[in-house]
């Protein structure tokens, strides 16, 4: 079977969640023996084929971006050539570039749509968009949601709940790095014995505000992780706030990023916005066997984290619950500990890549066989 993957990014050159996703997915169908293509936008200076992993990437110029929508005049003909070949094409929501590229190209082909992430910033500029993605969803043969709670709380999900089908997100612990004990060694220099850890792309949604605000006056250590498009602002409320036990690492190399990860005591994932759809990072700290704390959001990020079982979930936007949670893990590191373990057991039986690919690949065949 050939598979096309189309979304405005791609490993390496975004390190987001859900290029995470694309990335696992596709090589985890090429390790079974299929042809798969991944298509994304890029920049000039990025080649425009490359072999990644079993997999081929393929990269078209971006020309402009509008409400962080990427567009591409060569998109067009690019896909229209790989969409011929292939056999299923995978769409990953939300980028309304690609429904406009779905419908010009006219390819024909069975398709699967995975759903991320409903719309939810670009509130003027949905009215214009909504019955277009309207169309462009009910023209699936089939939608994939990444958790329950995602399906039973998004109100677009449920209008086409007739062809959705849950698929969780799973990742791989052999693809990530392993520290070496030098790494391990500097990082224990370079950081307290015991600490707090935030993963992942400072944006507007990741409730960093809102750690902040729950970290002042505790003492905790928390280390950030990760640069974006809030990082001076977040950076500037730190220094308000007088934030010495707060330290920020900036962008990390995949090594040290699991260096940190196997040292921290505890992950907090403070997104407070659906934005956050599920929250790779989340699943990474149960992967680690760390125990979790995350905001109840509606989305997957509750369905990683089970309030009291494998970490604690508090209300989003609250720093004062935040504070409570952070406090209660910090004075009791065995029960921390228990969470951990617990976090790390569903990881092994829910969120590992194996029986995701596999859920794509039947879903794959089922499509492809209906059409």
């Amino acid at each position: 079977m050939r598979i096309l993957h189309f979304f405005k990014t791609a490993l390496p050159d975004s390190r987001g969640g859900m290029e995470q996703v694309i990335d696992q997915l596709a090589r985890g169908a090429s390790q079974r023996g299929h042809a798969v293509d991944v298509l994304a936008l890029g920049d000039t200076s990025a080649p425009a084929r490359a072999e990644r992993d079993g997999y081929v990437l393929h990269r078209v110029r971006r020309d402009f971006e509008i409400a962080s929508t990427g567009f591409s005049l060569r998109a067009f003909r690019r896909f229209r050539q790989l969409a011929k070949c292939a056999d299923v094409i995978h769409y990953h929501f939300p980028w309304p570039f690609a429904d406009v590229v779905h419908f010009v190209t006219r390819a024909g082909k069975p398709t699967v749509l995975t759903y991320h992430s409903d719309v939810i910033r670009q509130k003027c500029l949905m009215h214009l968009y909504r019955p277009l993605k309207r169309r462009f969803l009910a023209s699936m043969d089939a939608i994939v949601a990444t958790s329950p709670n995602y399906l039973a709380s998004s109100d677009v999900l449920q209008r086409f709940a007739d062809k959705v089908t849950v698929i969780p997100i799973g990742i791989d612990r052999q693809t990530y790095a392993t520290p070496s004990a030098t790494t391990l060694d500097f990082w224990r220099a370079e950081l307290p014995p015991r600490f707090l850890l935030f993963v992942g792309v400072l944006r507007y949604y990741k409730g960093l505000q809102v750690l902040l605000e729950a970290a002042a006056g505790t003492g905790i250590p928390v280390v950030i992780v990760g640069s974006g498009p809030i990082e001076r602002e977040i950076k500037a409320q730190a220094a308000r706030l007088n934030l010495a036990h707060v330290r920020f690492l900036g962008f990390l190399s995949e090594v040290d990023k699991a260096a940190v990860l196997e040292l921290c005591s505890v992950v907090t994932f403070p997104s407070h916005l659906r934005s956050e759809a599920f929250g790779i990072s989340l699943l990474e700290g149960a992967m680690f066997g760390k125990p979790m704390i995350s905001s109840q959001i509606g989305t997957g990020t509750s369905f990683v984290n089970i309030d009291g079982e494998t970490g604690i979930v508090v209300p989003p936007s609250d720093p004062v619950a935040l504070r409570a949670a952070m406090i209660r893990l910090w004075n009791d590191p065995e029960q921390a500990a228990a969470m951990g373990r617990r976090a790390e057991a569903r990881y092994r039986a829910l969120f590992t890549l194996e029986p995701m690919v596999q859920a794509y690949l039947d879903l794959y065949a089922r499509v492809a066989a209906r059409s």
